[in-house]
C-alpha cells in the first residue's frame, strides 16, 4: 500500500466518523455522469468510459449498504440518450445489460427497473425484467435502475396510467377532476410506494437535474461533485453524506 493509499484511507475514516446516524438519507439518487469525458482525458474510447463507469456501480452500492441507505436510484440511460448514434448506443446498452445482470447475480440487492421500457430494444427490456424477477424476494437494499428514463416522460406515463385506471372504473373526466390531487399521480409513478430521494448526487461538475426524478426530488437535497463518475471514490460519497447531514431540511417551509 502506497503512502497515498494510507493517507486516503485515514481521511475517509475521519470523514466517516463525522457522520451522524440521524443524518443518513433513506433514499439516494445518483446521476452517473462523466464517463465519456473521463475516457477522453485518458485517450480511451467512449465504450471504455462507459465500462469504467459500470465497474464502479457495485462499489457505490456497497458504500450505501454499509452506511444504512435503504433505496438507491441509479440513472444509467436517459430518454435523450436513446438518440445517440447507433455506434455508441448499442455498446452502451450492452454494458448496461451486463452491469444490471451482474448486480442481480450478486443476490444482495433488489433490482427495480424505472423508465419507459417500451422505448428500449426488446433484449434490453428483457434483461431488466429478468433482473427484477430474479431479485424479487431479496431482502437487501432496493436499487432502482433508471434506463430509458426521463422525468417528463415518467409524469406523462403516470397521468396516462391514472386516466386508464379511472376509465376502466367508469369514472368520468368531470368526476376525476373533482378529486384529483398529487397523491393520485404519485401512486402511478415508476417509484410508487417508495420514499422520495433525500439526497441526489450528480458527478462530473454539472449542476443541473437534466430531468432526473423531477416529481420525486421536489424536497431533495442536491450535491454536485467535480469527479467524473468512473473516478468517484468512497471519500467523495462520504463528503456528500457529510454535506447532507450538515443541512437543515425545510421541505419548502
Amino acid at each position: 500500500m502506497s503512502v497515498g493509499d494510507v493517507v486516503y484511507a485515514a481521511y475517509a475514516r475521519r470523514v466517516a466518523r463525522q457522520l451522524k446516524p440521524a443524518g443518513i438519507p433513506r433514499h439516494v439518487g445518483v446521476m452517473l455522469d462523466g464517463n465519456r469525458r473521463w475516457a477522453k482525458e485518458r485517450g480511451g474510447s467512449t465504450a471504455q468510459g462507459h465500462q469504467a463507469g459500470a465497474d464502479n456501480i457495485a462499489n457505490l452500492l456497497s458504500w450505501c449498504e454499509e452506511i444504512g441507505v435503504e433505496v438507491v436510484t441509479l440513472w444509467l440511460l436517459s430518454t435523450d440518450n436513446l438518440a445517440r448514434p447507433a455506434g455508441e448506443l448499442r455498446p452502451l446498452l450492452g454494458i448496461i445489460e451486463r452491469a444490471v445482470t451482474d448486480l442481480a447475480d450478486a443476490g444482495r440487492w433488489r433490482i427495480h427497473p424505472v423508465g419507459a421500457l417500451d422505448l428500449l430494444p426488446v433484449e434490453t427490456a428483457q434483461v431488466l425484467k429478468a433482473a427484477a424477477d430474479s431479485t424479487r424476494d431479496v431482502e437487501g437494499m432496493l436499487v432502482n435502475v433508471a434506463v430509458g428514463y426521463g422525468g417528463r416522460r415518467e409524469i406523462a406515463d403516470a397521468v396516462r396510467s391514472l386516466l386508464q385506471e379511472h376509465a376502466r372504473a367508469g369514472t368520468t373526466i368531470e368526476e376525476l377532476a373533482e378529486v384529483l390531487d398529487v397523491e393520485h399521480i404519485a401512486e402511478h409513478l415508476y417509484t410508487k410506494g417508495q420514499p422520495d430521494p433525500d439526497l441526489v448526487i450528480r458527478t462530473s461538475g454539472e449542476q443541473r437535474l437534466g430531468g432526473f426524478l423531477l416529481w420525486q426530488s421536489a424536497h431533495s437535497e442536491f450535491y454536485f461533485c467535480e469527479a467524473y463518475w468512473p473516478a468517484f471514490r468512497k471519500v467523495d460519497f462520504l463528503r456528500a453524506l457529510r454535506a447532507y447531514g450538515e443541512r437543515r431540511r425545510r421541505f419548502g417551509a
